[in-house]
């Protein structure tokens, strides 16, 4: 996973505020509960030093995210009086945190966002009578009769289901399905490409068996093997396709999976861990590619033990796990600061990527790991 989304939080030093707030609606006067939480987090930064405008800043951005349904949450960051990123979070934090540093709390959010795979969720059903709404559109050659609705949202998973999402409605009576998948086929295949979706989840309900292949079929042989049809009995009315049921879907089909990119990078890590494995393995390995400028992505499981903290100069690649190791390349006045965000911020500025795999494939000490640039992991 790229972490160009980091951007705004490493152009300029801090002191930063970062904060992850339960922002859920799924209990009563979830206002007055966000409220309350934020006035917990204001405090916690005020005692820790946070000057008065940037908690102001954040304030502004609290519970933007209210026309949100369900559970999730916001990552919330702001410097020197301006908010510079405000992110909805597809889960709700484990608690609510509130942290003044100088470098942002960003591994959090980092890892809410992965695996971050590009998808195309497609639903199909049929029904006798068929409500008009705005929201779809219709292939009006027919009135009401035996029809095939076709809903289809892209995204990327799992942070599809807190941000925009491109849809795109159908309504074609039956009689005309036949031929009218191909056009409906184009559309969507045009969409994933747009995407680029790695996957394309097809929801149906058992009957539509015939309706499923007649679209499938239709679409170009590289899309076809990109999708995984998923029955469900419930799929029975236009009310049943609703964004919850296309996201519990896609959450069944791509929990535990890695985007393409990242299962290369994860493939590329576990040959090069058969050959230099103490060179792969562990914070200290991460530190070190890291200080080479080496570090072609940082892999960290969503259950890495990291130090508490490392030490970091001014330029990208000096970071180490003590200040003797910085003073001894030169750095005069080298920084303690928390160990996961450090690390972010290092991989970020010395181009690396971030791979969050599951814990059972990288079965090191402490869940981490570095996968060397290509000329580096050579040397011998």
């Amino acid at each position: 996973m790229k972490l160009s989304f980091l951007d705004p939080l490493f152009s300029e030093p801090g002191p930063w505020a970062s904060v992850y707030l339960d922002t859920s609606r799924d209990i009563d006067d979830p206002d007055a509960a966000v409220d309350l939480r934020w006035r917990h987090q204001s405090d916690a930064l005020l005692d820790q030093g946070a000057d008065p405008a940037t908690v102001t800043a954040l304030a502004g951005a609290v519970g933007t995210d209210r026309a949100l349904p369900g559970r999730h949450g916001q990552a919330l960051f702001a410097a020197h009086g301006r908010l510079a990123l405000a992110e909805e979070l597809p889960e709700p934090p484990a608690r609510d945190t509130a942290r003044l540093d100088a470098l942002p709390d960003v591994v959090p959010l980092a890892v809410q966002r992965a695996p971050d795979i590009p998808y195309l969720a497609v639903a199909l059903t049929r029904s006798g009578e068929w409500p008009w709404d705005d929201a779809v559109e219709a292939d009006r050659d027919h009135v009401p009769g035996d029809h095939v609705l076709v809903v289809s949202v892209a995204g990327r998973w799992p942070t599809g289901r807190v941000a925009p999402r491109e849809r795109l409605s159908h309504q074609v009576p039956t009689d005309a399905w036949q031929r009218t998948a191909p056009r409906i086929a184009r559309e969507l295949g045009d969409l994933a490409e747009h995407h680029h979706a790695e996957s394309i989840v097809l929801c149906r309900h058992p009957d539509d068996v015939w309706v499923s292949g007649v679209l499938v079929n239709r679409f170009p042989a590289a899309l076809r093997t990109r999708v995984t049809v998923v029955d469900d009995d419930s799929l029975s009315t236009p009310e049943s396709v609703g964004p919850a049921f296309l996201e519990e879907h896609v959450r069944r089909v791509l929990e535990g999976c890695l985007s393409a990119a990242d299962e290369r990078q994860l493939e590329d890590f576990l040959a090069q861990r058969a050959r230099h494995p103490h060179r792969s393995e562990g914070v200290a390995a991460a530190v070190s590619a890291l200080q080479r400028g080496q570090a072609g992505a940082l892999l960290l499981t969503r259950r890495a033990r990291l130090p508490e903290r490392v030490w970091l100069g001014s330029a990208p690649s000096q970071i180490a796990l003590s200040a003797a190791d910085l003073e001894a390349f030169g750095v005069t006045s080298p920084q303690e600061e928390p160990a996961d965000a450090a690390l972010l911020y290092a991989a970020h500025r010395t181009g690396a990527e971030l791979v969050v795999p599951p814990p059972d494939r990288v079965p090191s000490a402490d869940g981490v790991g570095v996968l060397l640039r290509y000329q580096d992991a050579r040397r011998r």
